[in-house]
């Protein structure tokens, strides 16, 4: 009996760990619409890219931005998805409010 009621317990917490790994999984993915570029760099210290975007600087280029296409394309301000959504990437070069 007790070896049967452990079991129950045992896959209840999976259950559970399964289901919330779940939810934060899906929170963490939904792309969000930042104000300024101080509110993006607090969660994303190093700025937003698309795969693949050079920073286009004279001096050290920002290499370790956060790479997400559907992120940046919710704060390029090109098309957007957003209301009150703004262009944190003004000199288009793929990765918003890109920061050493």
């Amino acid at each position: 009996m007790r070896t049967r009621t452990t079991r129950q317990g045992l896959a209840a917490i999976v259950v559970a760990g399964v289901a919330l790994g779940a939810g934060a999984t899906a929170d963490a993915l939904t792309p969000k619409s930042y104000e300024n570029c101080t509110a993006l760099n607090k969660v994303y210290r190093h700025g937003v890219g698309k795969p693949g975007a050079r920073d286009h600087t004279s001096g050290d280029p920002v290499t370790n931005f956060r790479v997400s296409k559907r992120l940046y394309q919710y704060n390029d301000g090109r098309y957007p998805r957003h209301t009150g959504e703004r262009d944190l990437d003004r000199d288009n070069d793929g990765i918003a409010c890109e920061k050493l």
